[in-house]
């Protein structure tokens, strides 16, 4: 029973650890597409269930690319003009911009890291 109890306790820490990504906003994305880096921009929700799974995929790139790459997570329930803005048809959306902040491609549904990291190495991440 101590065992149990100890992995519930260790499930319940790493649930709580747990922290997504701040919903960008417009001036979030134009800091990111502006910076000389690539960017892969995000736009799901966190009521979607494929958006969930994603997050903490965009949170670990988050991290690990930090100063390399961005990585960017818009609620679109939150702000349907950003949505629109950036012709958001479903989600989750991910849309890869190269350093020079121009779109390159567009990847609607779940994605695995692998196949995200191997799309910003193709537009130029390091």
């Amino acid at each position: 029973m101590m065992r149990y109890s100890a992995v519930f306790a260790l499930l319940m820490m790493t649930t709580i650890a747990h922290a997504e990504l701040p919903s960008a906003n417009d001036a979030a994305i134009r800091a990111a597409l502006s910076s000389g880096k690539p960017t892969v921009a995000d736009f799901g929700a966190r009521t979607c269930i494929p958006c969930k799974k994603m997050a903490p995929i965009l949170e670990t790139l988050n991290r690990e690319l930090k100063g390399k790459a961005n990585v960017t997570f818009t609620d679109v329930w939150a702000t349907p003009d950003l949505a629109h803005q950036y012709r958001v048809q479903m989600i989750p959306t991910q849309i890869f911009f190269d350093a020079k902040g121009r779109e390159v491609k567009r990847h609607m549904g779940f994605i695995e890291k692998a196949d995200i990291l191997e799309e910003l190495k193709a537009i130029g991440l390091k």
